[in-house]
């Protein structure tokens, strides 16, 4: 049997392949609402036999969404579409998961087709944005407010808050977004920290929120199902963030009980020089999971059947997340299976379409 349809389980849940649908935005919700968009968007991915679908960066908070698009778990009815959608995941033999996410200074944005262009607080559809620092993303951009003692208290809430609700309507995996420049990228990056409290300064000062976070996340959810932790692996600019400091932070997120280090890139400078190709984050996920000893996902530009078999056969990662290419391919398992010989069960409404040797 190939590893990429070898079943992994992670506590007490079993994937039944190693293929996951990456967490992204679909700018469709109406105050943090999903609606019939997200059960089709969703639900074919499961029915095209992908073992685990991570929903887009769902918000903790109003004013922790990237754009007035982005879906929310900040209020207890926003569980109720999410449940039938898990339900009809479920169904289907996958499994379901939510990136509970916090933009931080990268909040408060336009929509794609708008242009996704920063929007003031006092603008349509504009908030005050809050970070580590008052230091915008972009020069230019109205600055963040720096986050104090309350603000600091009110974000680990929210997040409580939002896994209790995750817990509730059903979800199998948590995955908290720490990654893409995001709020606690925005922590832990001596690029965009220039605090000098107890969460700014040192290393240990700059990953403290993430790991409060963490703790509190995983209280919350227990033991019985995985957490994940998304990460930037390295900023890709000189005196930031980088893959040593990655894997001394998996280390602590692993003594917390995280399962799993989903291992992405960059987003915390808007002009890195990023040296896009094929599986280029794979080696980041290699080094954490050998390092450490614990779970990684790999992510970025896997978009064929020999890849994603020759990063699992090599150990670099033990799941393989796909973003575009999932897009483009909502039944892609259906035809990585084909091309790798593997005789996995088609949905019986579309076994007449099975593809044949």
């Amino acid at each position: 049997m190939s590893k990429l349809f070898t079943p992994l389980q992670i506590r007490n849940t079993i994937l039944k392949n190693r293929m996951v649908v990456s967490p992204m935005c679909m700018y469709s919700c109406v105050d943090g609402y999903a609606n019939d968009f997200h059960l089709v968007h969703l639900g074919s991915r499961a029915t095209g036999g992908f073992g685990l679908i991570i929903q887009e960066a769902t918000a903790v908070s109003p004013e922790g969404r990237i754009s007035y698009g982005d879906m929310g778990l900040w209020d207890d009815e926003q569980i109720i579409k999410p449940r039938e959608i898990i339900e009809y995941v479920h169904s289907q033999n996958s499994l379901m998961g939510i990136q509970l996410a916090h933009a931080g200074r990268k909040a408060s944005h336009a929509l794609p087709l708008e242009g996704a262009h920063k929007i003031n607080p006092e603008q349509r559809n504009g908030w005050q944005t809050v970070s580590s620092s008052a230091l915008p993303f972009r020069e230019g951009e109205a600055p963040p407010v720096a986050l104090d003692k309350n603000g600091i208290q009110k974000v680990k809430d929210d997040y409580v808050a939002a896994t209790r609700r995750a817990k509730k309507a059903g979800y199998d995996v948590v995955e908290i977004h720490a990654a893409h420049g995001y709020l606690f990228h925005q922590f832990y990056s001596p690029l965009a920290n220039n605090r000098t409290d107890e969460y700014g300064g040192s290393f240990e000062n700059r990953i403290r929120l993430l790991l409060e976070v963490t703790s509190e996340v995983k209280k919350e959810w227990g033991d019985e199902k995985p957490l994940f932790v998304r990460i930037s692996a390295t900023d890709w600019t000189e005196g930031g963030w980088d893959i040593e400091d990655s894997v001394n932070l998996a280390k602590h997120l692993k003594d917390l009980g995280v399962d799993l280090i989903d291992t992405s890139s960059g987003g915390n400078v808007p002009h890195a020089k990023i040296p896009t190709a094929p599986g280029y984050q794979a080696g980041f996920a290699e080094r954490i999971k050998k390092e450490t000893g614990i779970l990684t996902g790999a992510v970025g530009q896997i978009n064929t059947s020999a890849l994603s078999e020759e990063i699992l056969e090599k150990g670099m990662a033990d799941l393989i997340l796909y973003a575009r290419e999932s897009l483009r391919q909502p039944y892609l398992p259906l035809q990585f299976a084909h091309e790798l010989r593997e005789d996995i069960e088609w949905p019986l409404q579309y076994k007449r379409g099975r593809i044949k040797s």
